[in-house]
């Protein structure tokens, strides 16, 4: 074990996926498993007690729930590392909070990496989470890009929250061929090739908030 490892608190909400993925890390001389629980449990008062530097977050079967908890566990002010199913997860897990993707297969080196990148205040994304590879490489992120409009900027937060068109058409009042021209256009200004990397740059550039 080496001098400090990371110290890492579990939010599993499967027994067997919780102990399965508790395991993995234990094997990791770079980290240590501070706490292991599910989502609807005591998540402050377990972290008081752990004293943890990250939460590594499986979202589970019922991603909807465990976003909402997510988000509210952000006044823990400790970086969370997200497991996401599949993009559209990975969208909504970062505009709820969430310093990190990664997806369900990643193993020990990899969770590893992605709490240090979390820690040093960069944003951690797993290539194998469908549609953020492209995103994770992305060297230009500061680099300006053309001015979105006030209805882009509205239409960029609904992406962010993992709607389609057609909601983000209905809670907008337009169209959803409005809807899907402001996506791409939001697309072309941030000079990306998926909603999710469209998300993730906004983030970085300070476009939108989690």
């Amino acid at each position: 074990m080496v001098a400090n490892p990371i110290q890492l608190m579990l939010v599993v909400d499967d027994p067997e996926a919780r102990s399965e993925l508790t395991a993995r890390l234990a094997a990791h001389s770079e980290c240590a498993v501070v706490g292991a629980l599910g989502s609807a449990d005591d998540i402050a008062a377990v972290a008081a007690a752990a004293n943890p530097d990250a939460i590594v977050w499986d979202l589970g079967e019922d991603p909807d729930t465990a976003l909402q908890r997510l988000a509210d566990a952000q006044a823990l002010r400790l970086p969370v590392l997200a497991i996401v199913e599949d993009d559209r997860d990975g969208v909504r897990a970062l505009a709820f909070g969430a310093a990190g993707l990664l997806s369900r297969g990643a193993d020990a080196e990899r969770l590893v990496l992605a709490a240090k990148a979390a820690l040093g205040g960069l944003l951690a994304l797993d290539p194998a989470v469908a549609g953020v590879a492209g995103a994770s490489r992305d060297s230009d992120a500061g680099t300006p890009v053309e001015t979105l409009t006030g209805r882009e900027r509205e239409v960029l937060t609904l992406m962010a929250e993992g709607l389609a068109n057609k909601l983000i058409a209905g809670r907008l009042g337009i169209s959803e061929h409005t809807a899907k021209f402001h996506v791409h256009t939001i697309l072309g200004k941030l000079g990306t090739q998926s909603r999710t990397e469209a998300v993730v740059r906004a983030v970085r550039l300070g476009l939108i908030a989690i």
